[in-house]
């Protein structure tokens, strides 16, 4: 949870104009008299784009990538967390084009994400500072820009591409494999001009939870991994490649505990972390003690000091099933089944946790109220349905006022990097030689099961990978990414008593360009299905 302070700072900046309002002319406080000249100016003046990073992407776009799939689930009770049925939508692959969450992403990722980067492109350019000054926050920018374009490109496809502030006309929708290119001669192009990841604590500090080498070649390799999705290419050695150039990198390394790559107190100090989303009270976003903690829990949980949770958010029994490894460590992000109080260690004493004068005991199936779309009722037995995920582990300064959590969320770490590359050498790509051992699929998931204390694997294949990413990339925002590169996003889980069903026209895929932004850009062309 260590902060940057011009993160902080970049709050005070202007407001930037949405992708719908791309004509407007530029306005900001700077004049040619005061334009950024120093590093301290040019650090306030991207700060921008990470404070808008972090606003909506551990909350709005988040809930998209994990509520549409089997790894979260947010039903109502007796009416309540309905909000309108937009979590139900998700569950159902139901939504329309005014979805609220996705005419929310759409604009937290063209407006103030991209449009912002833009913003500042065009700022720094005016600077009269030296060029070389200056290019060092341009290659940053860009890869920032890449980021969110990459999120643009993975959940609508066929998107606009712009460069330029401000637009003189708005831009038309392109092939999502013209914006596959972009983003990836975008990011070859910025590589090395970014900063690598040192054996610095102090530098590491000062660059944690901002671009560098190491984010773009994750971003590459995401990219590269589902390229089939994308543009229909195979990319699959480049995905390789992608993680070698991670790997080389000695400074980065598995933490040694895995529960402390999510603690509140994590930050630079988590040698695994590649790219974080910071949070603590004033920057809005981690919000998952409020939305999934189980409230009847709170007085056993020392030092948690708001009133209520949610009650609400959860996972379905058939993604809490795969963790069944003995021993795996993983295992204990969740809480399932009668409850204790805790040791303050992360584990649990022998004493059990009460309510209404009964030990709580919270239950995997989740049973809906005949009749009710997507309604388990309001009752104390319903509270208690639906694993709740612990991942990010309550933050003890967590108040009811701020309603935050301080768990800084990673992106990107290399313990995904490593899986990526063990499942691209299962779809064909050649193995590798790292540090003098060939790295095959066995021997990557071995260093993340002995990690998770979990038991070592002989023949991994393919079928098996799905589960395994579950298992350690749980609510990290990759779910249906990973279920739409497996085949598997159409795939229904039935609830018991369930009278709705889901939607599983594959063009589900893709999200809807939402409808105010059609009229207000004609350019844009709707995706198929919508």
């Amino acid at each position: 949870m260590k902060k940057l302070s011009y993160i902080i700072a970049a709050v005070l900046f202007i407001a930037v104009s949405s992708c719908r309002k791309l004509d407007v002319p530029v306005q900001s406080q700077y004049t040619t008299s005061n334009f950024p000249v120093t590093q301290a100016d040019f650090n306030a003046l991207l700060g921008t784009m990470y404070s808008n990073l972090s606003s909506t992407w551990g909350i709005t776009y988040w809930r998209t990538q994990e509520l549409s799939t089997d790894e979260a689930i947010l039903p109502a009770r007796d009416g309540n967390f309905d909000d309108g049925g937009v979590y139900r939508q998700m569950h159902y692959h139901s939504w329309t084009f005014d979805h609220s969450y996705l005419m929310t992403t759409w604009a937290w990722g063209f407006g103030t994400g991209i449009t912002n980067c833009n913003r500042i492109i065009n700022l720094i350019g005016q600077s009269p500072a030296s060029a070389s000054s200056k290019a060092a926050s341009v290659a940053e920018t860009r890869a920032m820009r890449a980021l969110y374009y990459f999120f643009m490109m993975d959940s609508y496809g066929n998107v606009p591409i712009y460069t330029d502030f401000p637009v003189a006309s708005p831009p038309a929708t392109q092939p999502r494999a013209k914006v596959f290119d972009f983003i990836e001669s975008e990011l070859k192009a910025v590589i090395p001009l970014l900063p690598a990841k040192s054996n610095s604590s102090a530098t590491n500090t000062l660059q944690y939870g901002r671009a560098n080498k190491e984010m773009a070649f994750a971003i590459l390799q995401k990219m590269y991994l589902n390229a089939q999705v994308y543009n229909n290419t195979n990319r699959l050695n480049d995905a390789v490649a992608m993680a070698d150039s991670i790997q080389k990198n000695p400074n980065y390394t598995l933490d040694a505990s895995y529960r402390s790559i999510f603690l509140p107190n994590n930050g630079p100090q988590i040698s695994e972390t590649i790219f974080a989303v910071p949070y603590d009270q004033q920057i809005p976003g981690n919000q998952f003690t409020r939305f999934g903690f189980f409230p009847a829990l709170l007085p056993y949980y020392t030092g948690l000091n708001f009133v209520s949770g949610s009650i609400a958010m959860s996972t379905t029994p058939e993604f809490y099933a795969r963790f069944n490894l003995q021993g795996d460590v993983r295992n204990n992000t969740w809480l399932n089944g009668p409850q204790y109080i805790p040791d303050g260690n992360g584990g649990w004493t022998n004493q059990p946790a009460m309510y209404n004068g009964s030990q709580i005991v919270i239950t995997a199936p989740i049973i809906l109220v005949p009749g009710k779309p997507f309604d388990v009722g309001n009752t104390a037995a319903a509270q208690a349905e639906g694993v709740r995920s612990i991942k990010y582990y309550p933050d003890p300064t967590y108040t009811q006022t701020a309603r935050l959590n301080g768990n800084d969320m990673p992106m990107f770490r290399l313990a995904d990097v490593l899986l990526m590359k063990a499942e691209a050498i299962l779809r064909g790509a050649n193995a590798t030689t790292v540090n003098g051992v060939l790295q095959t699929p066995d021997y990557l998931v071995n260093l993340i099961r002995k990690r998770a204390n979990a038991p070592t694997v002989s023949g991994f294949t393919l079928d098996q990978m799905l589960d395994e990413r579950g298992r350690e990339l749980s609510w990290e925002g990759w779910r249906r990414n990973d279920l739409i590169r497996f085949g598997q996003f159409e795939k229904e889980y039935p609830l018991p008593n369930d009278n709705l069903k889901m939607n599983t026209d594959p063009t589900r895929r893709l999200f809807p360009v939402p409808s105010n932004e059609l009229l207000l850009n004609p350019k844009l062309v709707q995706n198929p299905g919508y």
